[in-house]
């Protein structure tokens, strides 16, 4: 049985924003066939942190530059820090820091700038989708989290 690593220290770090509408849809991206990571899947809105920046920064950054969405960082609540298997296109195991915020926005207020789609779905439908490698272990796990549960009324 392979068991997930903990990344170590110098690991690639990547941050993401899982949005959480007011009937407990989450926002996800539809990937084109174009990334070097997990092409044709759906995942969060999120990638790369630049130099040391701070994580939750990242993630609005790239939210921002994915969506057009603009959170402060009191907006967003701690998911936790996920190991990413990047194995397939980076040879290593990543880092990356999830967060997710309640907003009152629908898909016609998300600019999608990256990727074939970014709306938010229904979380019961999210198993019939095929997820990005860290999706798989991130959107189960925030489903299940209390952090979702006091978003999804």
């Amino acid at each position: 049985m392979e068991h997930t690593p903990v990344p170590p220290p110098d690991a690639r770090g990547f941050a993401g924003v899982i949005l959480v509408d007011r009937r407990g849809w989450i926002l996800l991206q539809e990937r084109d066939s174009n990334p070097r990571i997990d092409p044709d899947c759906w995942g969060l809105s999120g990638g790369h942190l630049e130099g040391d920046e701070d994580p939750a920064a990242g993630a609005l950054r790239e939210l921002e530059e994915e969506t057009g969405v603009r959170l402060e960082v009191g907006d967003l609540h701690e998911v936790g820090a996920f190991a990413n298997d990047h194995r397939a296109s980076y040879g290593t195991w990543d880092r990356m820091w999830v967060y997710a915020a309640a907003v009152d926005l629908t898909d016609a207020d998300i600019d999608c700038r990256e990727g074939r789609q970014i709306v938010f779905v229904d979380h019961a439908t999210v198993s019939d989708l095929r997820l990005t490698r860290g999706g798989e272990g991130i959107v189960p796990a925030f489903l299940r989290s209390d952090v979702y549960a006091s978003m999804a009324l």
